[in-house]
């Protein structure tokens, strides 16, 4: 049995000190926007109101920074928030992104880029944990990466505005609307904006995992901490 770390009561339910609760208003509202997501995705693949779909994406997307927000101001941040967030977040994320590139409105390669992303930090997620227990916290980056994706698909769902192409490439390069001089949804640059932090979030990830390794490593005594149940010093 590891050893338990004392900490204050006051602390429990903090970014550093996460709560083992489960039924909490943060739960509840990252729990709600898996359900739109669903909802969002049967719309969409069955062809229903573009606009109600559109409407149910956006409040999925914005319960991304609510439920956060709740969770520190409240101090009812949990280990099971801190597991569901970015597994709803990129739930969210992927129904949007297959859902155009089946439509033909966002090319492959964004979608190609965006789960080959996730694959590899999952991965190496996995790698980390075997010399660190305590998960790393979502970066800065990373959120700002999820809002300018949803942003993007959800403009893009829209197809409203239609603004004039940006002639950095040559025309028939196809592949990159919009930077290719071709006139596209505004969502399309929060798109490419979501990809470019979504890849400075990886480089991110990897420096913080490799860190972590690495302080594991040099001090294995503190892994031996049951962080997920500390004894609590009133």
């Amino acid at each position: 049995m590891g050893l338990k770390k004392k900490i204050k009561k006051e602390l429990i339910g903090t970014s550093d000190y996460p709560s083992n609760k489960i039924f909490t208003i943060s739960n509840f509202i990252t729990a709600t926007r898996l359900v739109l997501t669903f909802v969002f995705l049967y719309l969409f693949a069955t062809d229903h109101n573009r606009y109600i779909a559109l409407v149910i994406y956006a409040v999925a997307a914005s319960t991304d920074w609510l439920d956060g927000q709740i969770a520190r101001m409240t101090r009812t941040v949990s280990w099971l928030g801190k597991l569901m967030d970015p597994v709803v977040d990129r739930a969210l994320l992927f129904t949007g992104v297959l859902g155009l590139v089946v439509r033909g409105e966002l090319p492959v390669w964004i979608c190609v880029v965006i789960i080959a992303r996730d694959a590899y930090l999952l991965v190496g997620g996995r790698i980390v944990s075997h010399f660190h227990k305590r998960p790393i916290d979502v970066v800065f980056t990373g959120k700002a990466a999820t809002a300018l994706l949803m942003a993007g698909f959800s403009f893009m769902l829209l197809g409203l505005p239609i603004v004039d192409g940006l002639p950095l490439v040559p025309a028939a390069w196809t592949a990159f609307p919009g930077l290719n001089g071709a006139p596209v949804p505004l969502g399309m640059y929060f798109v490419y904006l979501g990809v470019v932090f979504s890849m400075i979030t990886g480089v991110v990830y990897t420096i913080k995992g490799a860190s972590a390794i690495r302080r594991a490593l040099e001090h294995p005594e503190d892994e031996d901490v049951d962080f997920l149940n500390p004894e609590i010093d009133d």
